[in-house]
C-alpha cells in the first residue's frame, strides 16, 4: 500500500469522528454532547499543527507536508470539519449537511487515489471522485439514521450528496492544494441550502438526472467542447435543472450546452485566423458556462422554492427560458456571425475589425434569432407556452443578444470582462421574459 493510499485511509478514519454527532446528540444532549462533537476535530487540528515527525506524521503526511515539515493538509481538513461541527451544535445545522460533505470528501479522495493507475485523464479522476463521493456521503447519512440521527429520505440524501460531490470536484479542479476546508464548507452550504428550500426529488428523476448528466458531461469533454471545470459546472447545472425543475428544463439547458459547444468548434481554424476563436481550442471553461447559465440556475432553484417565496412558478419558467434563449442567441451570433466580413459597431454602425467588442453582422443577427427561436420552441413544447409566450421568449433572447453587444461596445474591457457581459445580458433577457410573465 503506497503512501497516498494510507493517507487517504487515515483521512477517512479521521472523518469517521463525525459519527459522534448522531451518537451523542441522541443519548447525551446538552453541553457534553456539543463538546463531544466538536472536540475530536479540534484535537486533530492541534495534532496536525504540532506534528513534525513520528508515526502520525508519516501516516498522514502528503508530499507537500513532508517538504514543509508540518501536516498542513490535515490541518485544513480538520479546521473545515471543526467549523461544520460548530455549525451543527451551535446553529442547528442539519445532520445531513454535517456528515455528507465529510464523507463525500474522504471517500471520494480514497476512491480517486485507488483508481489513479486507471484514470489517465483529469475528467476521469473527477468522475471517480464524484460518483464515489456521492455513494460515500449517502451511505454515511443512511448509517447515521440507523444509529438514531434525524435524516431525510434516500432520494433527497442522494441528490444533496451528489450536488456536494460535483461542487467538491469542481473546486478541486479549479483551485489550489490544501482546499479541503473550502471543499467541506462549500459542499455543506449547498447541501444545507437544498435541504432548506424543501425539495422532494423522486428516485426516478434522481437516477435519470445523475445518469444522463454524467454521460453528457463526458461526451462534452470527449468532443472538446468543454474543459474539466466546464464539464463539472455544466453537470451541476444540468442536475439541478432535471431534479429541481424537470425534464423540460434539462432539455433547454442541455440544448444550449450542446449547440453552443458545437458552434464554438465550427470552422475553428478559420476563426483562429480571424482572431475570434474561443480560447482553449473551443473548450468552454467553468467560468464561461456559469456566466451564461447563472441566471438560469437561479431561476430553476427559485422555481423549486416558489411555494415558499410566494411567486407564481410560471414566472421562473419565463426567466429561465429567456436567459437560456439569450445565451444561445449570443453564442450563435458571435460564433457564426464572426465568420462574415464587414462587421459594424452596434452603437455607431461604423465598420470595425473582426473580433471587435460590440461588432455585429446581419448574418450574426439572423443566427442569433434562430438560436433564440430554438429555445422558445422547446419552451412551447415542454412548458406549454402559447404563441404570444413563445414570441416573448424569442424577443427576450434577441434583446439579450443585442444588449450583450451594446455592453461589449461600451463597457467591456477595463470595466467589465466578457463573462460579466454575458451574465448581465442573460439577466436582462431573463428579467424581460419575467416581466412578460407577470403581465400575463
Amino acid at each position: 500500500m503506497n503512501a497516498d493510499t494510507t493517507r487517504a485511509i487515515g483521512y477517512l478514519l479521521v472523518g469517521s469522528l463525525a459519527f459522534f454527532a448522531p451518537l451523542l446528540t441522541g443519548r447525551v444532549g446538552g453541553i457534553a454532547a456539543d463538546v463531544g462533537v466538536v472536540a475530536p476535530f479540534a484535537l486533530v487540528a492541534i495534532v496536525a499543527f504540532v506534528s513534525r515527525d513520528g508515526t502520525v506524521f508519516e501516516f498522514l503526511a502528503s508530499a507537500a507536508d513532508r517538504e514543509e515539515g508540518r501536516l498542513y493538509d490535515l490541518l485544513s481538513f480538520a479546521l473545515g470539519a471543526t467549523a461544520l461541527a460548530l455549525c451543527f451544535v451551535g446553529f442547528a445545522f442539519p445532520l445531513t449537511a454535517f456528515l455528507a460533505p465529510i464523507f463525500v470528501l474522504t471517500v471520494g479522495d480514497l476512491a480517486r487515489t485507488l483508481a489513479r493507475p486507471w484514470t489517465r485523464t483529469p475528467v476521469a479522476g473527477a468522475a471517480v471522485f464524484t460518483v464515489s463521493g456521492t455513494v460515500g456521503g449517502s451511505a454515511a447519512v443512511a448509517l447515521a439514521g440507523v444509529v438514531g440521527g434525524a435524516v431525510p429520505g434516500v432520494p433527497l440524501v442522494a441528490f444533496v450528496a451528489a450536488s456536494g460531490a460535483v461542487l467538491g470536484a469542481l473546486i478541486r479542479s479549479a483551485l489550489f492544494r490544501r482546499d479541503d476546508s473550502l471543499v467541506l464548507l462549500a459542499s455543506a452550504l449547498v447541501v444545507w441550502f437544498l435541504l432548506e428550500i424543501g425539495v422532494a426529488p423522486t428516485a426516478e428523476r434522481m437516477a435519470v438526472g445523475l445518469a444522463v448528466t454524467v454521460a453528457l458531461g463526458y461526451v462534452a469533454y470527449a468532443l472538446g467542447t468543454a474543459s474539466v471545470t466546464g464539464v463539472l459546472t455544466g453537470v451541476l447545472l444540468a442536475l439541478f435543472a432535471v431534479v429541481l425543475g424537470g425534464y423540460g428544463w434539462f432539455v433547454l439547458l442541455v440544448t444550449f450546452f450542446g449547440l453552443g459547444g458545437l458552434a464554438s468548434k465550427y470552422r475553428y481554424d478559420e476563426k483562429l485566423d480571424r482572431g475570434i476563436a474561443q480560447e482553449n481550442d473551443g473548450a468552454r471553461g467553468g467560468g464561461n458556462v456559469l456566466a451564461n447559465s447563472a441566471v438560469a440556475l437561479v431561476a430553476v432553484v427559485a422555481y423549486a422554492a416558489s411555494s415558499r417565496v410566494g411567486v407564481d412558478p410560471l414566472v421562473f419558467q419565463f426567466v429561465f427560458s429567456g436567459a437560456v434563449a439569450a445565451a444561445l442567441a449570443d453564442t450563435f451570433s458571435s460564433e457564426f456571425g464572426g465568420l462574415f466580413d464587414s462587421p459594424r459597431l452596434i452603437t455607431t454602425l461604423e465598420p470595425v475589425a473582426a473580433g471587435t467588442d460590440g461588432g455585429v453582422t446581419w448574418q450574426g443577427a439572423i443566427a442569433g434569432a434562430i438560436g433564440a427561436s430554438i429555445i422558445a420552441l422547446l419552451g412551447a413544447l415542454f412548458f406549454a407556452f402559447d404563441g404570444a409566450a413563445t414570441a416573448a421568449v424569442v424577443l427576450a433572447g434577441f434583446f439579450g443578444m443585442l444588449f450583450d453587444s451594446v455592453l461589449g461596445a461600451t463597457l467591456e474591457g477595463e470595466r467589465v470582462g466578457n463573462q460579466g457581459v454575458n451574465l448581465l445580458a442573460t439577466l436582462a433577457a431573463g428579467l424581460a421574459a419575467g416581466v412578460f410573465a407577470v403581465a400575463l
